[in-house]
């Protein structure tokens, strides 16, 4: 039994769902056959096994903490970095002539569940580090392209991303950190940053920030925002000098307790400086490759934490004898273990469903982001948009389920699983910031009903809507299969009735009405892709079994009865959804602030 994650599940994603191997077929990835793919991954299963995830619970026990102007953290995280590092998982996507690996974004984001489900409150920081060495490679020039990602890509160094500020949090257009130019090649940024995700440790030599801020005069709101490179320690004449970037202290977290979040003061002496990326006021849609990755990789993050809870709960389940069947009342019956309770079964098909349909729809988006890379034509733009369109999903569900089956393991446990004798509790904690990371679930579920569905006169949610329907067409030829087949049709239908219902109500009505319940819109969107990922499973599962043998037996048959729990207990929740959705009562739009008490 994994103590993690299923890198068996893994590997039937990618083989046998997704076929990823076959994007050896486009130069870039032209290395990456059946074999790369394996080997890839128990590299990334021995990494995780080594460095991240026996350090885990000591990384919460033993927890970061500010003293005497400097961020301690435990000592397995430079280590885990170094480890991540020499394996080539945080250059992985660059080109190889740049020192990376030329690695597909599915193989890459399979690796990451690997680390997360090990131990996130370590992982992170690499991943931060990727995202903004590749923004640098995007966007930078050949200077800053040779003085700081020689470094990411080491370890040496850490990467940030610096949006947040005191009075503003998601509102990115109230940002007042300044950049003012001067004649030496550089500005003076002055300012403050809030809640900085690895913002300032001993782990690292030193922390690159990549930093939104406005230059004097520039345009009003996001349309004035530019991104610049600021550096803890600038590099000069082969020294690092202190750039007058000084950490105020750390937040104490609910969880995360080993994953340090900053809070910088940025140019207090008048000596803080910053360089360019790329031009001035386009630091908003530069920023935006680093923020979906990141919002795929909290997604990874969550769903991560979620499986690891999974298999804590499976594991207890397995071992621990208590009660009898309700049909026994004979007391001299030895207990039975808890597996054996329906309820527990009930509740651990839920853990399953939601970390594997998770799973499925994140390795889905990472293979569209393959595509739309390295693709051409219609392919490259079909995969773009439905990149675009899943990614508020792709990030909210396995955050906010993967939250919620994180709790259901802690009930499987009973009293224990709220005790620090088991992961579960600490697991329970790490998990919850994940809805707030990278955007509320308010601002995705605005984002998908407000802009995306909407984009390309709806071409995107035409996509999606033809990949579902290929997946039921392809179930309705089964018996087993067509029942739930025909069930997804119905729930697709009605999303898009719900959807169009919606979009006439934007017509006629002030967008505070037709985003009033946008979230509910978010969940019931995610349950419908999340089936969709199912049955695929399933399709799948079902054409294996009858040549499969040993465990692989087990395997498949627990994919299809995964499947039905889904179809049978998770996705009839969408009916209540589709019903509020519908309905003309505007509870949360009348209900005035003073009423609420």
């Amino acid at each position: 039994m994994s103590m993690y994650i299923s890198t068996r599940n893994l590997r039937f994603l990618l083989h046998e769902v997704l076929h990823a191997p076959s994007l050896n077929q486009y130069d870039y990835y032209a290395d990456y056959d059946a074999e790369a793919f394996d080997m890839a991954m128990d590299a990334a299963k021995a990494i995780g096994d080594t460095y991240l995830f026996p350090f885990y619970r000591i990384m919460d026990k033993e927890k970061a903490y500010y003293k005497d102007g400097e961020v301690h953290v435990h000592e397995s995280l430079r280590p885990a970095i170094k480890a991540l590092a020499e394996g080539g998982w945080i250059s992985a996507h660059d080109h190889y002539e740049h020192g990376g690996q030329q690695m597909p974004f599915t193989l890459l984001n399979a690796g990451l569940l690997c680390f997360y489900a090990a131990n996130g409150n370590a992982a992170s920081h690499a991943f931060l580090t990727a995202g903004a060495a590749g923004l640098i490679r995007t966007f930078g020039s050949e200077e800053l392209n040779q003085t700081y990602i020689p470094h990411l890509y080491t370890g040496d160094w850490q990467g940030t991303m610096a949006l947040t500020e005191p009075q503003a949090g998601s509102s990115l257009t109230d940002i007042v950190s300044s950049a003012t130019p001067t004649n030496a090649g550089y500005y003076k940024i002055k300012g403050q940053k809030i809640y900085i995700s690895g913002g300032d440790h001993n782990a690292v030599d030193n922390v690159v920030h990549l930093l939104l801020a406005k230059i004097p005069g520039a345009p009003a709101g996001v349309k004035g925002i530019s991104l610049f490179v600021v550096p803890k320690y600038r590099p000069e004449n082969g020294a690092l000098v202190p750039n007058d970037v000084t950490t105020a202290g750390i937040y104490g977290k609910m969880g995360q307790k080993g994953y340090v979040a900053a809070h910088l003061m940025l140019g207090e002496q008048d000596n803080c400086r910053g360089y360019l990326v790329g031009q001035p006021h386009q630091g908003l849609p530069y920023m935006f490759q680093m923020m979906n990755e990141a919002r795929i990789g909290t997604g990874l993050m969550a769903i991560g934490t979620a499986s690891a809870a999974y298999y804590a709960a499976l594991k207890y389940a397995n071992e621990r004898a208590q009660g009898r069947h309700p049909s026994n009342k004979d007391p001299h019956v030895p207990p039975v273990l808890i597996i054996e309770h329906a309820d527990v079964r009930r509740m651990l098909l839920q853990q399953k469903s939601i970390v594997e349909g998770s799973i499925a729809l994140l390795l889905q988006c990472s293979y569209y982001a393959d595509l739309a890379q390295v693709a051409e034509g219609e392919v490259k733009e079909n995969a773009h948009l439905l990149l675009e369109l899943l990614t508020p999903i792709a990030k909210s569900y396995p955050a906010e389920m993967g939250t919620l089956a994180t709790s259901v393991g802690m009930q499987v446990l009973g009293g224990a699983g709220y005790t620090d004798d088991f992961p579960l509790e600490q697991y329970y904690r790490d998990i919850r910031v994940n809805a707030i990371y990278e955007g509320t679930t308010t601002i995705h579920g605005m984002d998908i009903l407000g802009r995306k569905v909407l984009m390309h006169n709806g071409k995107a949610a035409m996509l999606f809507a033809q990949e579902v329907q290929k997946v039921i067409v392809a179930a309705q030829g089964s018996a087993r299969l067509k029942r739930w087949a025909d069930q997804l049709a119905g729930q697709a239908k009605s999303l898009q009735e719900a959807t169009t219902h919606l979009m006439q109500l934007a017509m006629r009505e002030p967008a505070e009405v037709f985003l009033a319940d946008a979230t509910l819109y978010l969940e019931y969107f995610g349950t419908v892709a999340i089936g969709w990922q199912w049955l695929q499973q399933a399709i799948v599962a079902e054409k294996a079994l009858p040549n499969a043998a040993g465990e692989d037996v087990h395997f498949y048959q627990s994919k299809l009865h995964t499947c039905r729990y889904f179809f049978e207990y998770e996705l009839p929740k969408t009916l209540g959804l589709h019903a509020r959705l519908m309905s003309a009562e505007r509870v949360t739009l009348e209900v005035k602030p003073e009423e609420i008490v």
